[in-house]
């Protein structure tokens, strides 16, 4: 079974993603890991895709495609990709997708949730509002000082959404018109969005019945 997750920076998609795939036996495939460890190990394309996700800009299509080609196999779920329609008509032709995810949150939520961020040389990820740290700064499981990262300053947020807004969401019209779209309301905490996401698999899905 594959399954795409949609939505817009901050929405919970990663989060979401991790525990869809535990649940139901997914791999999770995450277009943001697999392009920010692309550029830590200073890869062609990890440092190519670098000097757009530092602006705030979506990574060129070529590059997120034939990175993901690489990474794809049956009974996954998709983090990140496709992001426009140019990738989705490119996926069609090396992944069958089942059905898709949307996660839709408001705009000021969003902005909240995102610049407030704190995430670690370790991976792991803090809030100061939502997850902070036990020690202000520093990391829970390392000890070692927290950090914003570049994409989640205030001002590349804005560009970050309103790129979303611009070339990812014709997306959910896409899928729609396809019958695979399903809606789901993240305004809530964690916990909640992810009954609604499996309450919608229930339904749709026999599988995970």
């Amino acid at each position: 079974m594959n399954i795409i997750l949609l939505g817009p920076p901050g929405c919970g998609k990663g989060t979401q993603a991790k525990k869809i795939s535990e649940k139901y036996g997914l791999a999770h495939v995450s277009t943001g890991d697999l392009l920010r460890k692309a550029a830590a190990e200073k890869t062609e394309i990890g440092l190519k895709a670098k000097e757009y996700m530092d602006k705030g800009k979506l990574v060129p299509d070529k590059l997120v495609i034939e990175l993901m080609k690489e990474k794809l196999s049956d009974n996954a779920l998709l983090d990140g990709f496709p992001r426009t329609i140019n990738q989705a008509l490119a996926l069609k032709n090396f992944f069958d997708v089942n059905v898709v995810l949307n996660i839709d949150v408001d705009f000021r939520i969003l902005v909240k949730r995102l610049t407030g961020r704190r995430s670690c040389a370790c991976g792991a990820v803090y809030h100061i509002e939502y997850n902070p740290p036990e020690k202000e700064n520093v990391c829970n499981k390392c000890g070692s000082k927290l950090y914003q990262r570049d994409d989640d300053r205030e001002d590349v947020v804005i560009k970050r959404l309103e790129t979303y807004k611009k070339e990812t969401a014709p997306l959910t019209e896409y899928y729609s018109e396809k019958n695979k779209l399903k809606t789901v309301d993240g305004n809530g905490s964690i916990d909640e969005t992810f009954r609604k996401i499996c309450e919608i698999l229930r339904k749709t899905l026999k599988a995970f019945s």
